[in-house]
């Protein structure tokens, strides 16, 4: 009867551990039978091959030595001669394994100890694997919880099956906590760590404040009201764009709220925060206008190639559209993804003025022609000598002032002046020791042949072998600012599409490639893409 009792106590044991950790039961199982074999091994020495087995139904324990079959014996305590095995079983062959079954044994004091130390160690293990399992699916969710304490100013947080921790950089500047406090925050990141898996919450994280409106907002969960994008300036300002898929919802006001009670609610959670809703739209010019809301916007010209777009505003709104310390604008960029630049209408104008004068000076000094000319071919709108020397005839004698020979005069100087330049343009190349097979790459101009030069792309492989960023440059983004980063072809007003073009095509001349990529079809309905 001593027995069986102790069996029972061995499962009701296991049973108790697996629901206290919130384990599964044959975790537990599975280290109390390692932890007896550790036990067994340092009774019949650590050489042998021991093997424990728990019956999970009745908790009776079983040991058997693994014993290895061979011709020759070395070691009698893991190996067995072939005709030894053959009398446990007829079939045995050499390389089986045989299994012996050992009696029952006390533990000693020390042994007992060290199986403990092994079903601790297992138990932690398969906790921290279930906490992992738990949370790794969780990113990006909100989290209810109770601090634990606060420790350099990071928030530890007892989530019920496991620990959290707030740094103190993701909390939001001037809210304080204390042992006991109830705290909502965002799963933005969960490692498995030596000391156990690590759940990082945050209270800045731009997606806090979109999941707390999915949680205020009933059309943001059903997904008929879509969140965009969201920037923040956590505890001062934040700008959210939203957009409805159901053209009879006003998504600006189902986030509001009746009386702004939804939106307070977020608001009194962010400590305050001003949130400002805004309408999301698919056009970047339309969208960046609404970002910058409250300030009004007079004109925007955009620079699709590098997501750069310039906002003129009325003299006096000029403060309000930059925001404090720059904030409005900076949330906006953050919001839209563009950088933006604003000026006033004066310094608009100052600027278009100087580029006037600057067209003109090009235009009397390209074409050997008095300032009234100049003002006259810029103000009709050309920016370059080259515009004039290729434009329709007709349309440069229907300038006021203006007749055929005068147009044909104008256009013979512009040619004149750009084989001038080709030549120039030619000699600086031969002088770098640019290859003339560059020239026979369909876009690659004299100019361009300089530049590249410049850079230590001199042949048909320098170029087959470059990059679209080396041409084009590229933009890096950092703490919501961006750093333009200039090309070798930087100035010739080549977008990423043109640049690769050209790398192609170099790579297709130098024997690299078989053929030009061809352009993906674009899906027709009903297929995916």
């Amino acid at each position: 009867m001593a027995v069986s009792a102790n069996r029972l106590e061995l499962l009701q044991i296991a049973d108790a551990v697996a629901r206290e950790k919130s384990i599964d039961r044959s975790i537990v199982i599975a280290s109390m039978e390692e932890a007896l074999q550790k036990a067994a091994r340092s009774r019949y020495g650590q050489e042998t091959e021991v093997r424990a087995e728990i019956n999970p139904k009745t908790g009776e324990t079983r040991f058997s030595r693994l014993l290895l079959v061979v011709d020759e014996l070395d070691n009698d305590a893991t190996q067995i001669t072939l005709a030894e095995a053959r009398k446990k079983n007829p079939a045995a062959e050499v390389g089986d394994w045989i299994a012996e079954t050992l009696p029952p044994f006390d533990f000693g004091r020390i042994a007992a100890q060290s199986a403990k130390q092994v079903i601790v160690q297992k138990v932690r293990e398969a906790e921290r694997d279930r906490q992992y399992d738990d949370y790794k699916d969780r990113i990006g969710e909100i989290v209810n919880g109770l601090v634990k304490r606060v420790e350099y100013g990071n928030v530890i947080i007892d989530l019920g099956r496991g620990e959290a921790v707030v740094r103190r950089d993701e909390l939001i500047p001037r809210e304080t906590f204390r042992p006991g406090d109830r705290i909502r925050a965002y799963v933005y990141d969960v490692r498995r760590e030596q000391r156990g898996p690590q759940i990082f919450l945050s209270r800045t994280h731009p997606q806090f404040m979109a999941r707390l409106f999915g949680q205020e907002v009933p059309e943001i969960y059903d997904g008929i009201i879509e969140v965009k994008a969201v920037a923040r300036d956590p505890g001062s300002r934040a700008k959210i764009a939203v957009v409805s898929r159901d053209s009879s919802i006003d998504p600006v006001g189902a986030c509001v709220g009746m009386r702004g009670s939804r939106v307070q609610a977020v608001v009194q959670e962010l400590q305050g925060e001003k949130i400002d809703i805004i309408p999301w739209s698919a056009d970047a010019a339309t969208f960046i206008v609404n970002a910058l809301q409250p300030a009004e916007v007079v004109k925007v010209v955009l620079d699709e190639d590098s997501e750069r777009i310039e906002v003129v505003v009325p003299d006096e709104q000029l403060s309000l559209a930059i925001g404090r310390r720059g904030q409005n604008v900076r949330l906006a960029s953050q919001l839209s993804g563009w950088d933006i630049d604003i000026l006033t209408e004066q310094e608009e104008s100052e600027r278009r003025q100087k580029e006037f004068v600057e067209r003109t000076n090009e235009f009397m000094n390209a074409l050997d022609v008095d300032e009234t000319v100049g003002q006259l071919l810029a103000a009709e709108g050309f920016r370059t000598v080259e515009e004039l020397a290729y434009v329709d005839l007709r349309e440069l004698a229907s300038i006021q002032g203006f007749d055929a020979d005068t147009a044909q005069e104008i256009q013979n100087r512009a040619l004149a002046h750009l084989a001038a330049v080709e030549a120039a343009h030619d000699a600086r190349r031969k002088e770098l020791g640019v290859a003339d097979d560059l020239r026979e790459v369909d876009g690659v101009t004299t100019a361009m042949m300089v530049k590249l030069g410049e850079n230590d792309v001199k042949s048909l492989e320098d170029l087959a072998g470059c990059a679209t960023d080396d041409l084009v440059g590229w933009v890096e983004r950092k703490d919501g600012e961006s750093t333009k980063h200039a090309g070798f072809l930087d100035g010739f007003e080549l977008s990423r599409a043109d640049a690769e073009g050209l790398i192609m095509r170099a790579r297709l001349k130098a024997g690299w490639i078989d053929e030009l990529p061809q352009p993906e079809a674009p899906a027709e309905e009903g297929e995916t893409a």
